[in-house]
């Protein structure tokens, strides 16, 4: 199997890690030898505010106000990791990435670089879905009610031309899913839409 590369959007608590740990699976049981390098840009921030230089500290108050990080830093969280960790024959796993038009646009030079298309795994679920699982999952950047409704909001406003983008660029597949699902029925789903 040629290695493929997978952009997992969506609300948060849509379940986008979830899916893509199932798709990681699957994907290991059809291609035994093949690697993935998985880029997880949540996980990365929230290591990266525990910092002590000023750059993480900027960072822990955006994140601490549920505001989102500024692109250049987005940007630098998943290229960094591509950069020093991509031999090239792995499977490319991004999870939260982008989260803005430009990051999409910075994604798309960074995959003409290494020669890959996108299949961009899109979950939609409503406001109120979002919220519920994030009081659910109970992280520290799902704390409040207020933090969470920021979130959404700037999702909604900043994540949702990154979206429009995909759709309309030949470089990307895009697989919109209602995530209002069981986690089953929506795996079934993706399989079943890559036609494995």
């Amino acid at each position: 199997m040629p290695p493929q590369t997978f952009i997992f959007i969506g609300r948060s608590g849509c379940g986008k890690g979830t899916q893509a740990d199932l798709l990681k699976k699957l994907l290991k049981e059809k291609d035994p030898n093949g690697e993935i390098l998985y880029v997880e840009t949540g996980n990365n921030f929230r290591e990266f505010i525990k910092g002590d230089k000023y750059s993480n500290k900027l960072s822990a108050e955006i994140y601490k106000n549920g505001d989102r990080q500024p692109d250049f830093l987005a940007i630098w969280m998943w290229a960094h990791v591509v950069l020093n960790e991509f031999k090239g024959t792995e499977h490319l796993f991004f999870d939260g990435t982008p989260r803005s038009l430009p990051e999409a646009m910075a994604l798309t030079t960074a995959l003409e670089f290494y020669n890959r298309k996108g299949i961009v795994i899109d979950i939609n679920v409503s406001r109120e879905w979002s919220i519920e699982r994030m009081k659910a999952r109970g992280r520290f950047d799902d704390s409040t009610e207020e933090l969470m409704i920021k979130r959404l909001n700037w999702f909604d406003r900043d994540t949702s031309p990154a979206e429009a983008y995909f759709r309309a660029n030949n470089n990307y597949t895009v697989i919109g899913l209602n995530g209002e699902r069981t986690i089953d029925e929506i795996h079934n789903e993706i399989v079943s839409r890559l036609k494995w």
